[in-house]
C-alpha cells in the first residue's frame, strides 16, 4: 500500500503515536512518505528515520496572510503564525499528494487550528486521526484556579480567540469522511462536539524502550505532561499535603512545555503546603525511562484527558498508576490490578497513594500485571495492526465492497 501522510504537530505524545505508526507501516512493507508544513516539529522523532520520504512545505510570512488572518481567522500577533498562510502551505501539500498515485491518506491533527484545512483540499481517500474535539480550557482552567491569576483584559483575548478557532475547526471537520480516534471516551466527545461517527484505533506503546529496568525503587512519585493547569498538578500537591510528612514522598513533575505563571504558581503552592516538588523540563527519553523505573508510583489526574500516554507508558516501566477516574484513562488503567481510580476528591486521592505506598507486595503484584497488560494489548504491534486494518476498511468502502 502506498500511503501519504500530513501532520502539523509539536513534540508530545501525539507525534510519538505517529513516529510508531511509521515506523509499523515501513516495516510491514507499506511505503509511506510524509508531508508537512514547516510549522511541524520534525526535531522530536524525526519521521525521516522511519518513512520512505518527508517533504517539507514552507509556511511564508506574508504580509497579505498577516492582514487577511487578522480578519478572516485570529490575528498573527495573538496566534503566532499567519493561518492564511498556514492554509496556502497545506493546500500545497494537498495537491502534491493529489498528483501522486497514493492508495490513501493518513492525516493527524494539527497544532494551531486542531482539525487541519488540509482536509479541504486533499483527493484520496482520506483517514483523519482526531485525539480529541476542542475542550474547553477555559472551564478546565476556571477549576483549577488559574483564572485568579490571568487579567480580564487577557481573559478577553483568549475567549474571543478560543472561538474563532471553534469555528474553524467546525468547518475544517466538515470535509472529514473517515474519522479515527484513540479511546471511547473520546468517540462519544466527538459525536456530541461535532454530530459526526468515528472508530476508535487504540495507539500503543514502544515497549523496547519503556520497559522495566530492575533497578531499585527511590522516595519519589511522578506526573508527565505540559506544566498547564489542565493537567491538574495543583491537584495532586493538595492531595500530597495530606499525607503524613514522615511518609509524604517528594513529587516530581516532568513537562515539555511550561507555562512560566502556572509553574510558579505551583511552586508556590508546593512550598506553603510543605510538598517536595521538583519539576524537570524537556528531558530526554533514557532518562524518562529511568524516571519511571525509579518512581514508586505515577500520579495522573488531568481534567477529562481524551486517551494518555503516560498511564501506559508507566505500565510498559512496571510502575503502578493512580488516576482520577475521568477520561481515557478508564479504557487504560485496570483498577485494583494495574492501579488505581479514584474520584477526584484530595482526600480520597491521598488516601489511595498513600495506601499504595505503604504496601510493598500489593504494588509489585501490579507491576507484574501492567507488564503482562501492555504485552497483551498495547504494543506498537498491535496499534499498528488495528490501524492497518481501519486503513483496509476504508478502501474496501471507497471501493464499493459494503
Amino acid at each position: 500500500m502506498k500511503i501519504a501522510v500530513f501532520h502539523n504537530l509539536p513534540s508530545g505524545g501525539a507525534k510519538r503515536a505517529l513516529y510508531g505508526y511509521i515506523n509499523y507501516l515501513s516495516q510491514n512493507d507499506h511505503e509511506v512518505d510524509v508531508f508537512v508544513p514547516s510549522t511541524a516539529n520534525e526535531e522530536f522523532l524525526p519521521l525521516k528515520d522511519v518513512a520512505n520520504s518527508v517533504k517539507t512545505v514552507p509556511v511564508e510570512k506574508t504580509f497579505k496572510g498577516s492582514f487577511y488572518s487578522t480578519f478572516k481567522y485570529v490575528s498573527p500577533l495573538i496566534k503566532s503564525i499567519s493561518l492564511w498562510d498556514l492554509e496556502r502551505a497545506q493546500k500545497k501539500i494537498a495537491e502534491s499528494i493529489n498528483s501522486g498515485d497514493y492508495d490513501v491518506v493518513f492525516s493527524e491533527q494539527d497544532q494551531y487550528t486542531m482539525t487541519p484545512f488540509f482536509l479541504k483540499y486533499v483527493i484520496p481517500p482520506t483517514v483523519y486521526y482526531c485525539p480529541q474535539p476542542p475542550r474547553n480550557e477555559a472551564i478546565l482552567e476556571t477549576i483549577s484556579q488559574r483564572k485568579k491569576q490571568q487579567n480580564p483584559l487577557k481573559r478577553l483575548i483568549f475567549n474571543y480567540t478560543d472561538k474563532k478557532d471553534l469555528k474553524i475547526d467546525e468547518h475544517n471537520i466538515s470535509f472529514a469522511k473517515h474519522i479515527l480516534t484513540n479511546s471511547y471516551f473520546t468517540r462519544e466527545s466527538i459525536l456530541r462536539v461535532y454530530g459526526l461517527n468515528s472508530f476508535v484505533s487504540y495507539l500503543g506503546i514502544d515497549t523496547n524502550l519503556f520497559q522495566p529496568l530492575d533497578i531499585p525503587e527511590e522516595n519519589f512519585v511522578l506526573s508527565i505532561g505540559s506544566c498547564r493547569p489542565s493537567k491538574g498538578y495543583d491537584f495532586i500537591i493538595r492531595s500530597l499535603a495530606l499525607i503524613e510528612p514522615e511518609i509524604r514522598p517528594k513529587m516530581i513533575i516532568v513537562s515539555n512545555f511550561s507555562l512560566p505563571e502556572w509553574k510558579l504558581y505551583l511552586e508556590q503552592l508546593a512550598s506553603e503546603l510543605k510538598v517536595d516538588l521538583e519539576i524537570l523540563d524537556l528531558i530526554d527519553d533514557e532518562n524518562l525511562v529511568l524516571l519511571y523505573n525509579q518512581a514508586k508510583l505515577v500520579l495522573y489526574t488531568p481534567y477529562m484527558e481524551p486517551f494518555g500516554l503516560v498511564p501506559l507508558e508507566s505500565m510498559s516501566c512496571g510502575t503502578p498508576v493512580v488516576a482520577v477516574k475521568e477520561g481515557g484513562v478508564r479504557e487504560t488503567v485496570i483498577h485494583n490490578k494495574t492501579g488505581l481510580h479514584t474520584e477526584r476528591d484530595e482526600k480520597i486521592f491521598a488516601e489511595a497513594t498513600a495506601r499504595l505506598l505503604s504496601k510493598d507486595l500489593e504494588r509489585y503484584k501490579m507491576s507484574k500485571n501492567s507488564i503482562k497488560t501492555i504485552e497483551n494489548f498495547w504494543t506498537l504491534q498491535h496499534a499498528g495492526d488495528r490501524l492497518l486494518w481501519h486503513l483496509n476498511r476504508v478502501l474496501d468502502r471507497e471501493m464499493g465492497k459494503y
